[in-house]
């Protein structure tokens, strides 16, 4: 079981830079959060999946989330932690029926802690962008429907990083 998890992890980090290679928008999201260049190169948090939405996801982190992930530090998380969560849909392998693997990219999810700016969305700025084309979601309050879900007791995050060795 291990082995299978440290392959998954694996593979969604390598499937995640060349997926994303090709992703054109870099510019300020509409709640004017800019979201850094290098974030395609950020280390892997965690993954997921979904059998209801039938989706894998990697969760990146930008240097501050990684280390907080790694010491367990993670409630609350710290200020200026930006996550990264990479929704794909999902697929049986063709080359290992018994492999799921990641398929088109549905969207790039962005949050950002930073409880001063963000103070009206539980302290974290909240992107979402669809496809590789990463065309902005623009809906009014789009946090505010994201904490609608997000558990609070969690600091807003549903990523627990799992344990390694």
């Amino acid at each position: 079981m291990r082995k299978i998890l440290i392959a998954l992890i694996v593979g969604l980090s390598l499937m995640a830079s060349i997926a994303l290679a090709g992703t054109k928008n870099t510019g300020p999201a509409p709640n004017g959060m800019i979201i850094p260049e290098d974030w395609k190169d950020w280390r892997l948090i965690s993954v997921a999946q979904r059998n209801d939405k039938n989706s894998l996801r990697a969760i990146l982190g930008n240097n501050i989330a990684i280390d907080a992930a790694r010491a367990g530090k993670t409630n609350p998380w710290p200020e200026g932690t930006i996550i990264a969560k990479i929704f794909w849909k999902q697929k049986t392998s063709e080359l290992y029926k018994d492999a799921t693997v990641p398929a088109e990219l549905v969207h790039v999810d962005f949050i950002q802690k930073d409880s001063q700016k963000y103070a009206s969305t539980g302290g974290w700025g909240w992107v979402r962008r669809f496809g590789l084309e990463q065309k902005d979601y623009d809906k009014p309050n789009f946090g505010l429907d994201c904490m609608g879900c997000h558990p609070k007791e969690q600091d807003y995050v549903f990523t627990r990083p799992p344990q390694l060795p």
